[in-house]
């Protein structure tokens, strides 16, 4: 991909940092801000701060911080808005500690970027409880990225006391919450600052961010924002993002996306003429401290390649507009090649999936080594059960620690203990060194940290789409005896960027309908990561409730994969979908506002209409006195029972279906008596705790409440080659299993039979 950018009043980065640095901190008119030509004249409010919490979960803290020792430190991590400045900081920290401590020389530190702001008494009479203390932060502490650490200073006994005694404990609960009183900072219209101030990467709360288009949009100016949706989304990462759809109005307040088409244009912004398609950062007109993102062009296909380009691009942009003169076709992606995913075709290096730094811990009581990642869902592990890693360490050996070992788990699953050696360890022979060689294991070397690898086998049902490995490094603490356990914070371990995992030699091959593969991996549609063999199908005259749904799950699906849907197919449902026949459908339906819910009723495990919910159901009676039946066992027939019931609740059905179009082709259908209702159905996929009750082919959706009804499996995705086809088919099916055997054991009666007639009648004639 090339492009090139004519683009008036160009600014150079540093210019544009220069620019923030310089702006006033509360207001909205200082020097440095630059109104934009392309709001209307018209007296802007003055910009108003606001207040949020976070929570210690919110912030990575998945479970309470344990403080252990004389020294023990536990910290979350915190970003700041590069538009906004803090102008207060609060802490509530619950927290409870032993009551064994010693008052006198015991205590708790809390820490903002290694400066003490706060020490907490450890009286005995609260000792054991549930406490909690406000803490204010001084504001000058505060920078983009910032780290929360709260320290135990602890001692139980004035003369000599075991460092790693049980007493010495605190627990810091990460309910605990941050709250920030923050005003927004001035910026000037500049690209260079994108995605901020759109998505910032210092705030971890969800990313919102409203989409607006100036008129109801058609098929391809719903391309053009679902690329902007999916790349936002795939910013976003852990954080999930929603965008919320309007047409022909702007947001009160807060940072917006605006696609115009031609003279098209906002109540409120007057927008620049377009020679061509074209990116411009605006300031709202009624918050003067955000902005929009404007994406414009003459015709459909100059709004789609402005959004393409913005998305694949946009490091490149600066300045208030940018104009695409020139922009050649991407390369078409190949299958299960997403950024996100681990590469079929080579090993993956831990390098690649974790930052050096985060590869590395010390002290005796270090946090988990954290290696993130994902594998396609349709990974076929039939006699093929485990992924291979080879996992390279260095660690501090210690005298006579015969005890210490790195501990390896897999999504908080224990999985093996590798021994760490002593620093008194007896090399081994030539014979075993030799052997130690060839057989990957442990090899001492000189140096500070002892070098070590080892081969193991990750099982790939322990496996979900979305996965991390866990290394803890356990150090024995020799007793040395009264007044001589002294610990030295000299103990260092690491996991080497060049270890690797190994998912090549895989076939792709799974059961369909599998919703718990679309919730967690946006399978089948992320199997190209551009989205090139899918297809979008909304209501003919979609509502805002159906657009907003559409683009949060394009940036669902750009979450998944890493990369933009920028080449995905929309089609609003009012005619025949014969040109869609080659792609995987994902069918948003709201009410009596999609005719696809009467035509494909046959196809579908649900009926829904404004008022009344239908629901087939699973016979499992019937199943288990037909075991042998291969269709029944494998649940390729449908349920026998259906229930059908009034209601006027707002439910909705997230359901899985063979394409009506095309056998081998998947349809994923999100459903809802009202355009609202669909919004349920995306905050289960975007909550962790709700999106592991999404499986099997249908589940509904009752606000937080999430219940899969049928897990009827119909049809197969994917390859195999034709030996291992047939093995699989046979393993599936064991009448034909016994019926082959009989026939080949009759083949070699009857070859036997023929054979000793034919001796018989030699010997005969000799005789």
């Amino acid at each position: 991909m090339t492009e090139t950018i004519r683009n008036p009043g160009r600014m150079a980065p540093v210019l544009a940092a220069m620019a923030l640095l310089s702006a006033p901190l509360g207001g909205a008119g200082g020097a440095m801000a630059q109104p934009s030509a392309a709001i209307a004249p018209a007296e802007a409010p003055a910009a108003a701060g606001r207040s949020y919490q976070v929570t210690f979960r919110q912030l990575g803290a998945l479970f309470p911080l344990q403080l252990r020792g004389v020294q023990g430190t536990g910290g979350v991590q915190f970003g700041v808005r590069g538009d906004e400045v803090v102008t207060r900081a609060r802490l509530y920290l619950n927290y409870a500690y032993s009551p064994a401590l010693l008052p006198d020389i015991s205590h708790l530190r809390v820490l903002v970027n290694e400066q003490v702001v706060a020490t907490l008494p450890v009286p005995n009479e609260q000792g054991g409880q549930a406490l909690q203390k406000v803490i204010d932060i001084p504001t000058r502490l505060i920078g983009e990225f910032n780290r929360l650490n709260v320290e135990l200073i602890g001692h139980y006994t004035m003369d000599c006391e075991d460092p790693a005694h049980t007493s010495l404990w605190a627990n810091v609960g990460n309910d605990s919450r941050l709250e920030l009183s923050v005003e927004p900072l001035a910026l000037s219209n500049d690209l260079a600052f994108l995605p901020e101030p759109f998505f910032d990467r210092r705030d971890s709360r969800p990313l919102h961010l409203p989409i607006v288009f100036t008129r109801a949009p058609d098929a391809a100016q719903l391309e053009a924002a679902g690329t902007l949706s999916s790349w936002f989304g795939a910013l976003a990462g852990f954080r999930g993002a929603t965008f919320p759809a309007s047409v022909g109005q702007l947001p009160p307040k807060g940072h917006a996306v605006v696609l115009a088409l031609g003279d098209e244009a906002v109540p409120g912004v007057s927008l620049p003429r377009t020679s061509g398609p074209s990116v411009t950062m605006a300031s709202h007109p009624s918050d003067p401290a955000a902005k929009l993102l404007i994406i414009s062009g003459r015709d459909a296909a100059e709004l789609k390649r402005a959004a393409t380009a913005l998305s694949v691009g946009a490091p490149a942009l600066s300045g208030p507009t940018a104009t695409i003169a020139e922009f050649k076709q991407i390369a078409e992606r190949k299958p299960y090649d997403a950024p996100n995913w681990l590469s079929k075709d080579r090993p993956v290096k831990f390098g690649e999936l974790a930052q050096a730094d985060m590869l590395g811990v010390s002290g005796y009581s270090p946090d988990l080594i954290r290696v993130n990642f994902q594998v396609p869902p349709d990974l076929f592990a039939w006699r093929k059960q485990d992924i291979p890693v080879h996992l390279k360490y260095r660690y501090t050996p210690q005298n006579g620690a015969e005890k210490s070992t790195l501990n390896i788990n897999v999504n908080e699953q224990f999985l093996r203990a590798l021994p760490l050696r002593a620093a008194d360890y007896t090399p081994p022979s030539r014979t075993q060194s030799w052997l130690e060689r060839m057989l990957p294991a442990a090899q001492l070397a000189s140096g500070d940290l002892l070098p070590a690898q080892d081969f193991f086998r990750v099982p790939l049902f322990k496996l979900p789409a979305r996965s991390q490995l866990q290394f803890h490094y356990y150090h024995e603490i020799k007793k040395e005896g009264a007044c001589k356990d002294v610990l030295l914070d000299n103990v260092r371990g690491t996991v080497e960027p060049d270890s690797t995992i190994d998912i090549t030699g895989f076939s792709h091959f799974l059961a369909m309908p599998d919703l718990a593969a679309f919730g967690n991996s946006g399978f089948p549609f992320s199997r190209l990561a551009d989205l090139s063999e899918s297809a979008v199908v909304l209501p003919p005259k979609p509502e805002p409730g159906d657009l907003s749904a559409y683009l949060s799950l394009m940036g669902l699906l750009g979450n998944v994969t890493g990369y933009p849907a920028h080449a995905v197919t929309v089609a609003l449902g009012s005619g025949p979908l014969d040109a869609l026949a080659d792609k995987d459908l994902l069918v948003i339906a709201s009410g009596a506002n999609s005719p696809l819910l009467q035509q494909w009723a046959e196809h579908l495990p649900f009926s829904l209409t404004a008022d009344a919910k239908g629901f087939r159901l699973s016979d499992y009676a019937s199943r288990l006195l037909t075991w042998w039946d291969p269709d029944q066992r494998d649940r390729a027939r449908p349920g026998r029972n259906a229930i059908t019931f009034t209601s006027a609740s707002t439910d909705a059905v997230i359901a899985g279906f063979e394409s009506p179009l095309r056998s081998g082709r998947s349809v994923v259908m999100l459903a809802s008596n009202q355009a609202q209702g669909l919004q349920q159905a995306i905050t289960a996929l975007l909550t962790p705790d709700l999106l592991k009750h999404i499986q099997g082919s249908a589940a509904v959706v009752h606000g937080e409440q999430v219940d899969s009804l049928v897990a009827e499996q119909t049809y197969y995705v994917g390859q195999l080659n034709p030996v291992t086809r047939v093995q699989w088919w046979l393993s599936r099916h064991p009448l034909a299993l016994v019926v082959l055997g009989v026939a080949a054991a009759a083949l070699i009666a009857f070859m036997l039979y023929i054979m000793l007639r034919a001796r018989a009648r030699a010997r005969l004639q000799k005789s």
